[in-house]
């Protein structure tokens, strides 16, 4: 049911891996949980009821594109995404801060104002400051809001990655500041630090102190080896509160999920699911299935038996390979839903093995299914 202050429940361990509920004001969401990315207040090629229908409790949007589309003023028209967008879920707002790294070139960092962007649509100005990021998530209505953060670009430069620390610890107060004791809605830290151990626990035990809902770990999956991103979460989850949610943002593939969450992490969102099924890439329990495959031309299977979401179990492999090879955007949107689907009975499952205490079977049984 939902609740009129945001909480977190961590109902059982399989070793490191958790089961919980986060409950909030429009919901409650099982973790561990994917959300789906809506960054402009669409998840690309499907429809919001659609996306419901998977099962889906929560996704996430993305402060810096909503600022400049549709803009502040009408999201407080429509107050809020989730009219704007006919979404009745909860929604998490990432702060801007990956377009911070990812659109670095048309954005400069001033330490006391916060980001100063070019717009990569028509060259406006735009100031992204700490408290602006608190005030965009609020129009957004967002149930959790992230705060901005300096999200370095993959270094083993420590000077960088400590002076990130810094900038990002220094911009987190500044939100806390801004966010005020809203007891409905949930304000994350997100810590950085790259590589590197002993900055992670820096970065964590500083935001600890100013005190978050839940805690996030950005700057991984930005390029390093799967095997590096597991082995930081190794030696870091332990020190994140064990009453808190745990994020990793921006992860990743079904594997790089179920690796994450041996580890101790709670919630994850990325793009993966829709956007490779905009190139004819679909998961499944049998692994990745590329659809451009010559192979599957006279395929008469589904991608799966059980997903009448669509009537996606009466669509052949083989249909899917025409609609591909014709250049029809039938094929994008009915992969990209099947995706987002498979998604979520990928961690329905997880969540069912820890609670039986199967979990480290689960792993591996699927850990190396989709490389």
């Amino acid at each position: 049911m939902p609740s009129k202050e945001f909480s977190f429940e961590l109902i059982t361990q399989d070793d490191k891996a958790r089961l919980g509920k986060i409950y909030t004001s429009r919901g409650v969401i099982d973790t561990p949980a994917f959300m789906p990315v809506g960054t402009q207040g669409s998840v690309k090629g499907i429809f919001t009821d659609d996306i419901s229908k998977t099962n889906t409790q929560i996704i996430l949007g993305n402060t810096y594109h909503l600022l400049l589309r549709p803009g502040v003023e009408i999201l407080n028209s429509f107050n809020g995404l989730h009219n704007f967008m006919n979404w009745k879920k909860p929604i998490l707002t990432d702060s801007g801060g990956y377009q911070i790294m990812s659109l670095s070139k048309f954005n400069k960092i001033d330490l006391k104002v916060g980001a100063i962007f070019s717009s990569h649509i028509d060259g406006k100005k735009i100031i992204l400051s700490p408290e602006k990021s608190i005030q965009v998530q609020k129009s957004i209505n967002s149930d959790i809001v992230m705060v901005l953060d300096e999200c370095p670009k993959l270094t083993k430069d420590k000077k960088i990655l400590s002076n990130a620390i810094n900038t990002s610890i220094d911009w987190a107060k500044r939100c806390k500041i801004e966010f005020g004791n809203e007891k409905s809605k949930a304000l994350f830290g997100i810590a950085q630090g790259g590589l590197y151990k002993d900055l992670r626990v820096e970065s964590i035990e500083k935001l600890i102190e100013i005190d978050f809902d839940g805690y996030a770990m950005g700057g991984l999956a930005v390029g390093e080896k799967q095997t590096e991103m597991f082995k930081i979460l190794n030696e870091t989850t332990n020190h994140l509160p064990q009453k808190k949610p745990r994020y990793l943002m921006g992860v990743g593939t079904p594997s790089d999920i179920l690796g994450a969450v041996k580890e101790g992490i709670d919630m994850f969102d990325c793009v993966m699911p829709t956007r490779s099924g905009r190139t004819g890439l679909a998961f499944t329990w049998e692994g990745k299935v590329n659809l451009k495959n010559s192979k599957y031309q006279n395929d008469k299977m589904p991608l799966d038996v059980n997903c009448d979401i669509r009537d996606l179990n009466k669509y052949s492999k083989g249909y899917l390979n025409h609609l591909i090879k014709s250049n029809e955007m039938m094929a994008s949107m009915l992969i990209s839903l099947h995706n987002i689907y498979f998604y979520q009975q990928f961690m329905r499952e997880i969540q069912k093995n820890i609670k039986n205490g199967t979990f480290r079977l689960f792993y591996k049984k699927y850990i190396n299914l989709f490389d």
